[in-house]
């Protein structure tokens, strides 16, 4: 959370001449419902299972960038998925971070609580290990501005012999 996933990637794929998706957005688009309306509704396991079936969607798509929910990571159908049809970039920060990004945001559900920076240090526990798992590529976004972060994953993704040029970006 609070990574720059959106911002990020949407440079990216402005850079690279491919679509972009919101993994998150597109769940909204075909619910007609906000993210927080269907945790309070289905609860996460309920959302999980929505962002199961959008992933897949888009992992049948070539060309794309996609920024993915944070927690994508933690439903192991998500992680091999995303290994086998994507080049992975992690996008670390640093809880301090987050939390600055996030403080004010209501459309964060599991931030929703009495101790928003031990949520966001908690769920960092669990998917840091899982991210590192599955990322191709680590880039810590505390350290440049967007568009030069979107710069340097595609050097060191452009530059890597074999490569397919045609695989999504999440």
């Amino acid at each position: 959370m609070g990574a720059g996933k959106t911002t990020i990637g949407r440079y990216l794929a402005e850079m690279l001449g491919r679509s972009f998706v919101d993994s998150d957005h597109e769940i909204e688009r075909k619910t007609g419902a906000t993210i927080p309306w269907i945790f309070e509704k289905e609860g996460e396991s309920g959302f999980r299972q929505r962002e199961i079936a959008v992933l897949n969607e888009l992992a049948q798509q070539t060309n794309l960038v996609v920024a993915t929910g944070g927690g994508v990571v933690t439903q192991r159908a998500n992680r091999l998925l995303l290994q086998r049809d994507g080049i992975v970039i992690y996008l670390y920060t640093p809880v301090e971070i987050q939390l600055q990004r996030t403080y004010r945001d209501k459309n964060r559900p599991l931030l929703q609580v009495e101790n928003p920076e031990q949520r966001l240090r908690d769920l960092l526990a669990i998917r840091d290990p899982l991210y590192r798992e599955v990322a191709d590529y680590v880039i810590e976004t505390h350290q440049g501005e967007p568009r030069l972060l979107a710069s340097k994953i595609i050097e060191m993704t452009l530059g890597k012999e074999n490569l397919p040029q045609y695989k999504s970006y999440f």
